[in-house]
């Protein structure tokens, strides 16, 4: 039971050792100067596509942006929850079956609310 626990803590401290080397490399690096360090305005200016920016940078998008991704987001969870289940169907039995019915069911009526609010039209 415990070498459960080890291994869990095994690999939070993998994970803490991994983060801290990640961002403890650039600062060391930097410290013995391998990585140069000249700032110049030419570095620090806005660049986006190659382009120079061209009247304001700050650019309000249409909401309508975030709702198409919030619906291939609930798509998308759809699809990795249903994996899982459509592959061991057989072992499931009917526990299963009907909890995925019911998964289907909050995720189609999340989609006849968003259908109902006209979140799925383009303008």
């Amino acid at each position: 039971m415990l070498t459960g626990y080890g291994y869990v803590g095994l690999f939070l401290i993998a994970t803490i050792l991994f983060t801290l080397t990640m961002v403890l490399i650039p600062i060391a690096l930097r410290l013995i100067k391998i990585v140069p360090s000249k700032p110049s305005p030419a570095k620090s200016d806005t660049f986006e596509c190659g382009m120079p920016t061209i009247g304001k940078a700050w650019v309000q998008f249409n909401f309508r942006y975030y709702f198409y991704a919030l619906v291939f987001l609930a798509l998308d969870v759809l699809a990795i929850f249903l994996y899982p289940w459509a592959a061991g169907f057989r072992q499931l039995g009917w526990g299963g079956f009907i909890a995925a019915l019911v998964f289907i069911f909050v995720i189609i009526v999340g989609y006849i609310y968003a259908w109902k609010k006209k979140v799925l039209e383009w303008k």
